[in-house]
């Protein structure tokens, strides 16, 4: 975790990190685009797939507007080919295989399910802007209407 939260207007943390297909992904390189960084816990399970699934049918509209879309989870880069390829994913899933990007974005902690507790990754979205500072923070994200509302919250300040 890091000492504080982030908070809107702060400067994002850089990173660089191979996605699912093994290509180098910077958020230096993508100085100049509003990047929409979405966390989630694991490929594959209900609210995950709905998630990367409302990104994947409003992807050609984020990309109208020049937004990368950016998916995040502990999974590797195996178990990324295989979700995106069932689902048709279209936008890179980086390989934070261990908990670095998530940490150091304030989203990977203790959680607590059906009487467990383990580590893992709150489900957050940060809307990252041309200049790398965070324009807006989504946190506790309801997977299913998520996409729809990141998209509305975008064009709506275009």
């Amino acid at each position: 975790m890091t000492d504080k939260p982030l908070e809107v207007g702060d400067r994002a943390p850089d990173f660089s990190i191979l996605d699912g297909d093994g290509n180098l992904v910077t958020l230096d390189g993508l100085r100049g685009k509003t990047v929409v960084l979405y966390f989630y816990p694991r490929d594959n399970t209900p609210g995950c797939t709905k998630e990367a699934c409302g990104f994947r049918d409003r992807y050609a509209d984020f990309q109208a507007n020049d937004i990368v879309i950016l998916g995040v989870s502990t999974d590797d880069a195996k178990k990324h080919a295989k979700f995106t390829q069932k689902y048709d994913l279209p936008f890179p899933l980086l390989c934070d295989t261990n908990a670095e990007l998530s940490t150091a974005y304030g989203v990977y902690g203790l959680k607590k399910f059906m009487g467990k507790e383990f580590m893992g990754i709150n489900r957050t979205t940060f809307v990252i802007d041309p200049d790398g500072q965070i324009a807006k923070i989504y946190r506790k994200v309801k997977a299913e209407p998520h996409p729809a509302d990141v998209f509305a919250d975008l064009v709506s300040k275009a």
